[in-house]
């Protein structure tokens, strides 16, 4: 159940069953995080109900992912914390602010520039997998709100 979980219900399996690599697999989390952002959207849900559904995530990712980290690993396939993190990104957003949101979060994983992404990721177990993609959401987060404010 955990590892089905921490792979966002598997979608963080199929880039290793469709080309050998789990290279890709925190993309597949990240569009699940970005899919529920849309369905939350389309059913109009107010921006608090956004902000459960991501920390309820991020709780979820904690729980989930832990058997997983042993010796500080962060398993390829494992994609719960991206879908955290995007939904994290997606607080409060539509239009261009959410697409910024979107795209803004899952490049400030990807490259750990950003102030505080990298040395989030190294913490230790659960945490370190989370923190990094939550942060990075709310880096996304943040500039989804500046476009939307222009």
């Amino acid at each position: 159940m955990r590892r089905i979980l921490s792979a966002s219900l598997g979608l963080g399996l199929l880039p290793r069953r469709w080309r050998g690599s789990d290279s890709g697999a925190g993309t597949m989390g990240a569009l699940l995080g970005a899919g529920i952002g849309l369905l939350l959207l389309a059913v109009e849900s107010p921006w608090w109900v956004t902000a459960l559904v991501a920390a309820a995530l991020t709780g979820l990712s904690l729980w989930a992912v832990q058997p997983f980290t042993a010796d500080g690993a962060d398993p390829g396939w494992v994609c719960l914390d991206e879908t955290a993190g995007t939904v994290v990104a997606l607080v409060g957003l539509g239009g261009w602010g959410w697409v910024a949101a979107v795209i803004v979060a899952r490049l400030a994983d990807i490259f750990k520039v950003l102030p505080g992404i990298a040395a989030a990721e190294r913490l230790p177990g659960a945490i370190g997998v989370t923190a990094d993609d939550v942060l990075a959401g709310l880096y996304g987060l943040a500039v989804g709100w500046i476009v939307t404010a222009l």
